[in-house]
Order: C-alpha cells, then structure tokens, then sequence
C-alpha cells in the first residue's frame, strides 16, 4: 500500500527548496551582458561545468528509468555509456575548438561561417524543436512521479498540476542569475539526489538478509535463465537498443549530438575560459556518469531480490504492479511502499532534482535571443543596451517553460500509446533533432559540399525520417509494421543517413 506523505517529508522538500534558492542566490551576479547571463562569463570552472553536464545529461529518465531497465532486464544500459567515451573524442576534437575560436554564444552559429544566417537559423529552430519535445518528455516522467508520490495517485489532474509545479520551479531558479544560477544549483541537485540514490541503496541492502555471494549467483544465474548481470550483449536483434552494435553506431551518434550539438549541454563546456577547459569538463563529465548511471542499476538489480527473489528474502515483498490502473516503475513501488517517513521526502528531492528543467530552459532562450532575436534586432539597426538582451533571455525562458508544459500532456498520451519503457522512450524522442543535426554537421566537417537550401532539406528530411517510425505515425497510415521494431539508436542511423545524403546534395561550397 502506498504511504502517506508526513511532516517530516514535507519538511525535507522545504529544506531542499531552502538550500537550492540560497544556492541560485549566492551565485546571481544579476548579469548585465548577454555573455554574462548565457555563458557565465566564461568564467565558470572546469570541475564545476562537469557536475552541471552530468546533472544535465541525467534525467528522471535516469533515476526512474535505469533501476526499472535492470530490474526487468540486465546491465546491459551502462555499457551504453561508453558511447559517450567515444562520442567525447569526436567532440573535444572536432567542434569545442572550433566553437571556441569562432567565440560563438549557440553552437549554431558554425553554420553561418559555412553558409550564411538562415542555414544558422534553420539549425537553431530544429534544436528549439527538438529540445522542447526532449524536455517536455522529461517534464512528464517527472510529473507522474511527482504526482503519485504527493497525490497519492496519477489522475491527469493530478499530472498537470505536478508539471505545473516543476515548471515554476523551473523558472524561479533560472530567471535571474542565467547559466551561472543554474551551474550551481546543478551541483546541489546532483548532490541531493546521488545522495538519496545511495541512502535507496543502503536501505536495500539491509533489507536482504542473504548474503553477497548468493545474491550475485540469483543474479548471475536466474531461474528463467540470462544473466542479469550481463553488460554486453552481442546479439543482432535490431529491438533491443542496448546491443554492442548499437552502441557503436547509433548511440555514438546520439552522444555526439547531445554533447556536441545540443546547446542544452554544449552550452556548459562553452562556459569555460577556453577550449582546453570546455574539453577537460566534456571528459570529466563523461567518466563520472558511468559510477552515477552504475549506482541507479545496482538499486534495480536488488529490487529484483526484494520483489522477486522471496527464496532469499524469506518473506518475499509484493511490488504494486499497478497504481490507479496505471503502470509504474519499480523504483516508484519501492519508494511508495516502503520507504520510511522523512527518507521518502529526501527521495523525492532526488526526482525532483533529476527532473529539473532549468538547464533546457537557458539553453533555449540563448538559442532564442543570439540566434533569432538578436540578428533581428541588429539587422533593423536598432541600438540597444546588452541588458535588454537579457531580458529578452528571461521573457523566453518564462514562454518555453509553457512549451515545455504542454509538450509534457502531449507525451502523456505518446508514451501510453508506444507502451515504450520509460528510459527508451525519452532517448528515442532526443532523436528527433539529432537525427538532422547529425547529418549536416557531418557534411560541414568532412565535405567541402552542401549549401542552405540542403541544410534545411537535410534538418527537415532527418526529422521526418524519425517521425515515420513511430508507432501512432505507422499505424494510421498503414506503413509496414516492421517499421515498429526498430530500436531507437537504428532508426538514428536512418535519420542522419538520410539527412547526410540530402546535405550532401547540396553544390559544392568551399568553406570560408
């Protein structure tokens, strides 16, 4: 049965409230550049840009997802991690330095050296898309969880107002400091809920009265056979989007496009005095998600002990498969049923934490005002103050938090619809821009070919390439079902295959 929340755990959110307003506060310098307010300056430090990178690229995905994934399945999602290894060479190499000498605030602004302004501004509106639809996806997962732990269930009143909540929150602390605010209320989220991870993990632990060696052979060896240990899966099953295969294709590809071409985290390694730093915190970032994403699998791997396993457990728990009709993770079951008063507000902090949108909120409004705005303010021959670019920032950042929110309700229906797992189903909606984004950069980089009108057909011909492979979009117009089955990181590979190709079809241009 699902416990009600206690003063105690109100008493934890309210603390955790406290600790991350003093946190945006402390570091609010109340910017009056557009450098300042999008880029800290660039004077935020290495180790620093690191955990906001990490708190950035972690998710409620992560923190609801990765314990469900192992729970049901193996360890197969961590060695995804690798792929940002690789993904983290292409990118140190390849684009921070260049993003770095060209001193851009987006890193759309590439393609204006390449081209001109309006491939530069069809890149910037395909990340603004996509961003929305990747955060809105983040939002929702966050919602349900919000939703249950504090309504005591997931009616979509319910859901909409625990959005609502996690988007005021959102603005509150992202609204006046900009980046700087946000890099540092990152590590205070970070902290809290790794830390509430590890407290989930203890509690477990000392909840399973075998030993060690036993509970690694029922994980090793259990009874409807596999290995639930397992981390590399060789198999050539083009479902599964864990597979070795697909971690060497298309999930370096994602990782490029979330590190290198995402201004939501692309943004942070900007923040840096210089390129050797932005690169140093891309590495630092990258190492440090593997023990992070490492702690989450380890709490499903005994979550299957717990609930599963009753011949080690001596009274076996029951999980709630259901609640109010809806399905949940397992993690969301523990944390309902079992945790105790005051631990289950400090976990909630943690959801709340991984879910924090304020880092896609500032990357977009910069998106917004260097790549839209403030072209189209300049090109009028208006001459104003780099205050009211920050402003502007502000404004934007208080009109996407509703993008997000209604993004979140239509996700609500997608995900349902799908029946996808909570952690693929947030990778596969990145794909959407990535897909696009992928595939002109790889021209620009490795080609002396394409042109504007090729960069656009490219974006809009990698976007429509994910669209045709999902569920809903394949069942109404009776496309072939096969189309269904592929993992997300294959129909990645599609999508910038395609959008290569068209890029490519472009006429020659040398670049400048």
């Amino acid at each position: 049965m699902p416990l009600a929340y206690t003063g105690y755990d109100w008493a934890v959110l309210a603390l955790y409230v406290g600790l991350l307003a003093l946190a945006a506060w402390w570091s609010t310098r109340n910017p009056a550049k557009a450098d300042d307010y999008f880029l800290a300056g660039h004077h935020a430090p290495a180790w620093l840009v690191a955990v906001s990178a990490l708190s950035t690229m972690q998710s409620a995905a992560t923190f609801l997802g990765a314990p469900d994934n192992s729970f049901r399945g193996n360890w197969s999602y961590l060695a995804s991690n690798f792929a940002a290894i690789i993904a983290a060479v292409f990118v140190a190499r390849l684009l921070i330095p260049r993003y770095y000498a060209l001193g851009v605030t987006t890193v759309y602004e590439l393609l204006e050296t390449r081209f001109d302004a309006t491939a530069r501004r069809a890149a910037a509106g395909m990340y603004l898309v996509g961003r929305i639809l990747a955060s809105g996806a983040r939002l929702y997962l966050a919602a349900i969880a919000v939703s249950m732990i504090i309504f005591l269930d997931v009616e979509p009143q319910h859901i909409m107002i625990a959005a609502t909540l996690l988007v005021l929150f959102g603005i509150v602390f992202t609204l006046f400091g900009g980046l700087n605010a946000v890099i540092w209320s990152d590590l205070v989220q970070v902290v809290l809920y790794v830390g509430g991870a590890l407290i989930v993990l203890v509690l477990l632990w000392n909840s399973i009265p075998a030993p060690a060696a036993e509970i690694w052979s029922a994980l090793s060896d259990p009874p409807g056979g596999g290995d639930k240990l397992q981390m590399f899966d060789w198999s050539l099953d083009f479902s599964k989007p864990f597979t070795v295969w697909a971690i060497l294709t298309g999930l370096v590809l994602l990782n490029i496009g979330n590190a290198g071409l995402d201004q939501d985290t692309s943004q942070r390694f900007l923040a840096c005095a210089d390129a050797q730093q932005g690169k140093r915190a891309l590495y630092w970032s990258m190492w440090m998600t593997i023990p992070v994403v490492a702690l989450f699998m380890s709490i499903g791997s005994l979550l299957y002990i717990f609930y599963e396993r009753p011949d080690l457990m001596g009274n076996g728990a029951t999980a709630m498969q259901g609640f109010s009709g809806e399905k949940i993770t397992i993690f969301m079951s523990y944390i309902l049923s079992e945790i105790p008063p005051g631990v289950r507000g400090l976990i909630t902090v943690g959801v709340i934490a991984a879910a924090a949108i304020n880092s896609g909120l500032i990357s977009m409004s910069a998106v917004l005002v260097s790549d839209f705005y403030r072209p189209w303010k300049e090109a009028r021959g208006a001459q104003v103050p780099e205050h009211h670019y920050v402003n502007a920032g502000r404004i934007g950042i208080v009109l996407l938090a509703f993008a997000l929110l209604a993004m979140s309700v239509l996700c609500f229906y997608w995900q349902r619809y799908t029946d996808m797992p909570l952690l693929e189903f947030v990778l596969g909606v990145m794909t959407f821009a990535y897909s696009g984004l992928l595939g002109v950069y790889a021209t620009v980089l490795f080609t002396q070919r394409g042109s504007t009108p090729s960069v656009i057909a490219a974006l809009a011909t990698g976007f429509v390439a994910i669209l045709l492979q999902q569920h809903y979009v394949v069942d109404s117009l009776g496309l072939p079902a096969a189309m269904k089955t592929l993992a997300f990181p294959w129909q990645l590979c599609i999508g910038a295959g395609l959008a290569f190709l068209v890029c490519l079809a472009g006429r020659p241009h040398p670049q400048r």
